[in-house]
C-alpha cells in the first residue's frame, strides 16, 4: 500500500505543533490524544492498528495492537480523514518542549526507520508501524531505553517528535557513541547496541551513565539533546542538586575521593 501524499508545516519553536493538509479522502495516523485541532470536514476513527494492511484479519490487527502496548504505546490509533470538499487541516501537538522531526521514508535506506518506543507522532496512512527488540545482549540487559524500539516502514511522510534539539548524523564506516536515552532514531544499516561506558573508575564517578548506546556503520543517525527521561530526572527533587554536587552515580560519596 502506498501512503497518501500529505502536505505539512511545522510551527513554534520550543514545544511544537505539525499542521497538515490532506486533500479530499486523504489519511493521517497519530497516536491516541495527540490531536490539537481539524478544521470542518475532517473526521476521525480509531482503530486497531495503523491501517497500512487493510486486508489484514482481526487476529493480525490484534497481535499488531498487543505489540503496541508492549511498547507502552495505547492499544489504538486515530485515524484522522479529509471527508469534505476542498483541502482541510488537521494539527497534531508534541507531548513535552522538544522538536518535531518530518522524515521522508522514500528518501531513508530501505524505507525503514528504527526509533525509540516514544518518538512516533503521527504519519501518512500506508505507513507500517511494528516492534523490533534490539538483539544485543548488553542492550537487552542495561539498555531500557534501547532494548524495545520501533519499526517504521513505508515511503511517505513520518513525523517524529525529540526532545530539546534534533542533531542528524551521517556515518560512514563509523561509531558513535551516545547517552542512551539520547538516540531519537537511526537507519536499518546502523548497528546499535549498548556497551559499558569506559574503566570502573569512569563508570562509578563520571557522571555519564554506565552505559553507552553505540551507533557503528553507514548511515544516518538522529540524536536529541533533552530525552524526556532526563529531563524528569532533572526537574524531580533532588536531580539536579545530584548532578552539581559530584557529577556521579554515587552523588555525594563521590566527593569523598576528591582529595
Amino acid at each position: 500500500m502506498y501512503a497518501h501524499e500529505i502536505d505539512y508545516k511545522i510551527i513554534g519553536e520550543d514545544i511544537q505543533i505539525v499542521e497538515i493538509e490532506l486533500d479530499p479522502n486523504e489519511t493521517v495516523i497519530a497516536e491516541a490524544g495527540s490531536m490539537l485541532f481539524m478544521e470542518d470536514g475532517i473526521t476521525f476513527e480509531t482503530k486497531m492498528g495503523d491501517g497500512s494492511q487493510p486486508d489484514q484479519g482481526f487476529l493480525g490487527k490484534l497481535l499488531q495492537a498487543g505489540s503496541r502496548v508492549v511498547m507502552g504505546e495505547s492499544l489504538f490509533m486515530t485515524h484522522f480523514t479529509n471527508r469534505g470538499v476542498g483541502k482541510k487541516k488537521v494539527a497534531f501537538s508534541a507531548p513535552y518542549p522538544g522538536t518535531i522531526m518530518p522524515v521522508n521514508l522514500a528518501n531513508v535506506y530501505g524505507n525503514t526507520l528504527i526509533v525509540q518506543k516514544d518518538a512516533f507522532l503521527c504519519a501518512a496512512l500506508g505507513t507500517r508501524l511494528s516492534i523490533q527488540f534490539n538483539q544485543r545482549l548488553g542492550a537487552g540487559f542495561f539498555g531500557g531505553e534501547g532494548f524495545i524500539l520501533e519499526k517504521v516502514q513505508g515511503d511517505g511522510m513520518v513525523f517524529i517528535h525529540a526532545g530539546g534539539v534534533v542533531i542528524e548524523r551521517t556515518l560512514n564506516n563509523e561509531t558513535l557513541r551516545v547517552d542512551t536515552g539520547c538516540v531519537v532514531g537511526f537507519e536499518p544499516s546502523i548497528n546499535f547496541d549498548i556497551q559499558r561506558a569506559g574503566g570502573l573508575r569512569s563508570m562509578v564517578f563520571g557522571g555519564e551513565g554506565l552505559f553507552l548506546a553505540t551507533l557503528r556503520g553507514s548511515g544516518k543517525v538522529w540524536i536529541q539533546s533533552m530525552p524526556i527521561s532526563k529531563l524528569v530526572q532533572r526537574l524531580s527533587p533532588g536531580g539536579g542538586q545530584a548532578n552539581k554536587e559530584g557529577g556521579s552515580v554515587l552523588g555525594k560519596l563521590g566527593n569523598l575521593f576528591e582529595d
